[in-house]
């Protein structure tokens, strides 16, 4: 028998809100002020009127999740639409932390009450996803993120897979590519509410 069907899913903005809650900790903390500015962190981040330096940008981005993920809360919807979804498949998180974070990030889930398998990452994640798919052998898989380039990746790695184009922060939404207009995502949901019964017919394998 075919093995149950898998949902590779993001964490940040797709489960769980970031942008938001690492905004209010730079300002708090860091006298960083943050402001969505495409899809670089780095010019988005400014302290005294000047952006800060990619090193600087990263270092506060991994002292965010080495302190702060109590701070994350769930996107509207998430928790509930995966935990309905595990009832047809298997779920798993793939999320672009360094390895040592791939503990706090499972702790993490599972006090949200969502006790997922966690495969951190770097870098694009079309190899990684095809390393899951080889593990779990699935019937079908569908892939979730926010960012366009994974679906990118996972479109030249792994085209067989079904990939649903995410973001759950509306402060961040608008202004990110869209993988479904590149053509990289079948479809672009950014709420849980339309994203569930999308969803569930990829796994049953409804026509969209």
């Amino acid at each position: 028998m075919a093995n149950r069907p898998l949902i590779i899913t993001d964490c940040d903005e797709v489960i769980l809100h970031m942008v938001s809650p690492f905004r209010s900790w730079l300002a708090e903390v860091h006298e960083v002020a943050f402001a969505m500015n495409g899809n670089d962190f780095a010019k988005s981040m400014s302290r005294n009127g000047e952006q800060l330096g990619q090193a600087e940008m990263w270092h506060l981005l991994g002292a965010f999740f080495d302190t702060e993920m109590p701070r994350q809360n769930p996107i509207a919807g998430a928790i509930e639409s995966l935990t309905a979804l595990s009832e047809h498949a298997d779920v798993v998180c793939l999320t672009n932390l360094e390895h040592h974070r791939n503990e706090a990030r499972t702790l993490q889930l599972a006090q949200h009450n969502l006790p997922l398998r966690v495969f951190t990452n770097q870098g694009p994640k079309g190899p990684a996803i095809r390393a899951i798919l080889e593990e779990y052998a699935p019937s079908r898989a569908v892939f979730i993120d926010d960012i366009a380039q994974h679906h990118d990746s996972a479109f030249q790695i792994t085209p067989q897979i079904g990939r649903l184009h995410l973001c759950g922060e509306p402060e961040m939404a608008p202004h990110i590519t869209c993988a479904f207009q590149a053509g990289h995502a079948h479809a672009r949901i950014d709420d849980w509410a339309g994203a569930l019964p999308w969803l569930k017919a990829q796994l049953h394998g409804d026509e969209q």
